[in-house]
C-alpha cells in the first residue's frame, strides 16, 4: 500500500496567520521556514494572495483541491519564492558556517525521537525539511521549537538582535510516492541548483 495515498475527507485544514495549512495523521510534509529578510514583500504578498485565491475558490464551492490546483500551488512556490531565496537575497547569515551547524544540528537533535527526515538542507536564507511527525508531534510544534531554539544560537554568534526567521513556515502535505520521491530530490539538489559548490549542510534520512 502507498503510504502517502489519502483521500480528502482524511485532510483538515489548520489557518496560520496568513496562509491555510493541509494535515493529516501520519502524513509527512516537505516543509521551508526562511530568514526574515530573505524575500521582498512584495514577492510574498502577490504569492499569498494567489495562493488564498485558489484555496477559497475550493472552499467556496465545498470540495478538495484538484490535482491540477495542488500543482498550481507547487509551481507557484516554486516561481516565486523559491527563485528569489536560491538568488541569495538577504544576509544569508546561514552561509555562515557556526551558523548553518547549529540549525543542522538543531534539525538533527530530535531525528527519530520526534519526527523522521526523509531530507534536509540549510540553505543560506533558508531551510528545507522533508519531514513525518512521530506520533504525538505535530508541524507546527516542531517547526516553532526549531525555530525559536536556532534564533537564539544563531543571534549569539552573529551578534544581532531582532526577528531572525519570517513567522509563519510554508508546508506541503505530501500527496503520494512520486511526489514524495520529487520533493526529497528537489531538496537534496537544492544546493547544486543554486549554485553552492561543496555545499555540506545537506542529508537524506530514515522516512
Amino acid at each position: 500500500m502507498n503510504k502517502y495515498r489519502y483521500e480528502p475527507r482524511d485532510i483538515t485544514i489548520r489557518h496560520g496567520a496568513y496562509l491555510p495549512h493541509w494535515t493529516r495523521e501520519a502524513a509527512t510534509y516537505a516543509i521551508n521556514f526562511r530568514l526574515a529578510d530573505s524575500l521582498p514583500k512584495s514577492v510574498l504578498r502577490s504569492w499569498e494572495f494567489e495562493r488564498l485565491d485558489i484555496v477559497r475558490t475550493a472552499q467556496q464551492m465545498n470540495r478538495p483541491l484538484t490535482p491540477v490546483e495542488e500543482a498550481r500551488l507547487d509551481k507557484l512556490f516554486s516561481e516565486r519564492v523559491e527563485t528569489h531565496l536560491d538568488a541569495g537575497a538577504g544576509a544569508c547569515w546561514l552561509q555562515r558556517e557556526d551558523a548553518a551547524e547549529v540549525v543542522a544540528g538543531a534539525l538533527l537533535h530530535f531525528e527519530g525521537a520526534r519526527y523522521r527526515l526523509a531530507a534536509w538542507c540549510v540553505m543560506p536564507n533558508h531551510v528545507h525539511a522533508v519531514m513525518e511527525p512521530l506520533p504525538g508531534y505535530e508541524v507546527p510544534g516542531i517547526v516553532h521549537s526549531r525555530k525559536s531554539f536556532t534564533a537564539k544560537e544563531v543571534n549569539r554568534l552573529i551578534g544581532r538582535t531582532g526577528q531572525l526567521w519570517q513567522p509563519e513556515p510554508y508546508d506541503h502535505l505530501i500527496r503520494d510516492e512520486d511526489d514524495f520521491q520529487r520533493q526529497v530530490a528537489y531538496v537534496l539538489a537544492n544546493p547544486v541548483r543554486a549554485g553552492l559548490k561543496n555545499w555540506k549542510w545537506v542529508g537524506g534520512g530514515t522516512v
